[in-house]
């Protein structure tokens, strides 16, 4: 009975709490590796990062038990290799989820099952069996009273999409639609997501300079170097949207709606061979700095708006085992001994580096009221600042007014990219100033206030920070799913020690 109970909840607060959490960006830890860490150094470095979310391509018994007792989501991982069984076995699905799965809750907070890796591009001949491989171990989770917990999906790359440019026409390859098919139709069925790997470094080098450098590094674009779908005319800022949407636009070509993506490995290589001129420390460090900044913009593609992009950083160490071109033993963000190989640190209006000497941006005193809303705009849209801060009945909603809200919007944006040439101006409608214009419980970025910064971004609110703002109902439901969240490990053990005939 307690265990029925105690699911009732978790149900409960997983479909309250996951439509409030806004995005995160976790990190794939790779083990082709010649020194790799131990797994308790390891752990010990997610925490200094504070990374709350990691991806396991297997399911590594000692490092299942290192991030017990964590609270790090951790996604774990069926090998291509082990596909082939699970999805011809309902018993082996069965003994692999309570060998890699159940015997680890509720201490590891294993959350999500990635079945493969690209399966359908990668080993083909598997397709038919990806399916009934996924079916098996859902199946596996419900008998185990799990599938409230754990999620199944399977990672697929870009290349199901042959043309993903411009994304409203983008469909998937016609050789796979009847497996795609059954695997959003799985997805639907047990309330998973999409997982796609999204890499636009392949794309923008596959794309023999057609796409301009900054569209795949998320930087600026000038007036003559838009990105716009002609179709919808939507405008892409960056090519790591572009592909998102390719995606969602190819799911709804098949009939499917809802289906919420998360890109399970994005990245950029720091090194190269001789011919592989892009994959540089400078392009690495701007692509995942701005891929954080963005990711935490809390915001879906021009597409889907309303569905935040869940991330994972392909990856954090750099695995020197692997075959390949030399860009494939460089994509890690740290060296095995801790340090980092740049810096990706990030700042944003709830995370930043506080200083005495800090400067902020406002709306300067005067300016019409048409050119503010021309300044906000774009700086709310193109220049990707978190303007959530200003809507109604956020804290820095009142005053309402197009001098308070442009202030606020043009200081997140500049307190984001001024360290990468973003400036203060918006055609002259903005200055500096070194006097903080922080009120009352409307915090600006760069204020004193501010907590440091630190590598990723901690899990953002969505909309409904609203409600803890204002302390109603809806307040009290979703922090206590938080708290459950984070202290179910410790409650179902004390509960069901203490009860042990009613389980």
């Amino acid at each position: 009975m307690i265990k029925v109970w105690l699911g009732a909840i978790l149900l409960f607060c997983g479909l309250f709490f996951s439509s409030t959490i806004g995005a995160f960006v976790g990190i794939n830890i790779g083990t082709d590796v010649s020194n790799l860490p131990s797994d308790t150094d390891i752990i010990g470095i997610l925490k200094t990062h504070q990374i709350s979310h990691v991806r396991l391509f297997d399911s590594d018994a000692h490092m299942l038990s290192a991030l017990s007792n964590t609270g790090i989501e951790v996604m774990v991982g069926v090998t291509n290799e082990e596909v082939l069984g699970v999805g011809e076995s309902p018993s082996a699905a069965a003994a692999w989820i309570n060998k890699n799965v159940a015997a680890y809750l509720p201490g590891t907070n294993i959350t999500a099952i990635a079945v493969g890796s690209e399966v359908l591009t990668s080993i083909p001949n598997a397709a038919p069996v990806l399916v009934p491989a996924m079916n098996n171990l859902y199946k596996a989770l419900v008998a185990s009273n799990l599938n409230y917990l754990v999620k199944v999906s399977t990672p697929q790359s870009m290349g199901v999409i042959p043309r993903p440019f411009p994304p409203s026409t983008a469909n998937f390859n016609t050789t796979w639609n009847s497996t795609i098919f059954q695997i959003l139709q799985f997805l639907r069925n047990t309330n998973s997501f999409y997982m796609l790997n999204a890499y636009p470094y392949y794309e923008y080098v596959k794309s023999n300079g057609i796409f301009p450098i900054e569209y795949a590094l998320f930087q600026p674009l000038s007036s003559v170097k838009q990105i716009v779908d002609p179709n919808t005319l939507f405008r892409y800022n960056s090519m790591f949207d572009a592909l998102v949407d390719a995606t969602y636009n190819s799911i709804s070509a098949l009939n499917f709606s809802k289906i919420p993506i998360v890109v399970t490995e994005t990245g950029w290589p720091w090194f190269g061979g001789a011919n592989e001129p892009y994959a540089t420390v400078k392009n690495a460090e701007a692509f995942n700095g701005n891929l954080i900044r963005r990711v935490s913009n809390d915001s879906g593609p021009p597409s889907q708006l309303d569905m935040p992009i869940n991330t994972y950083i392909y990856e954090l160490f750099n695995e020197d085992k692997r075959r390949g071109p030399v860009s494939e033993r460089n994509w890690g963000v740290l060296f095995t001994n801790s340090t980092a190989v740049y810096s990706i640190s990030l700042s944003n209006s709830e995370s930043l580096d506080a200083n005495s000497s800090t400067v902020f941006c406002i709306a300067r005193q005067g300016t019409d009221e048409d050119s503010l809303q021309s300044g906000l705009n774009w700086a709310c849209g193109p220049g990707q600042a978190n303007c959530r801060a200003i809507q109604q009945g956020q804290p820095c909603y009142l005053p309402n007014t197009w001098q308070n809200h442009a202030s606020y919007a043009y200081n997140d944006y500049y307190q984001k990219m001024h360290s990468s040439g973003g400036t203060c101006d918006f055609d002259g409608t903005a200055t500096t100033t070194t006097i903080d214009p922080s009120y009352g419980s409307c915090r600006f970025g760069g204020s004193s206030n501010s907590s440091t910064s630190r590598l990723f971004p901690p899990p953002a609110f969505g909309p409904y920070t609203k409600a803890i703002m204002h302390n109603d109902k809806s307040s009290k439901v979703i922090l206590g799913c938080f708290m459950f969240h984070w202290r179910v490990s410790y409650a179902k053990d004390e509960i069901l020690k203490s009860q042990p005939d009613q389980a």
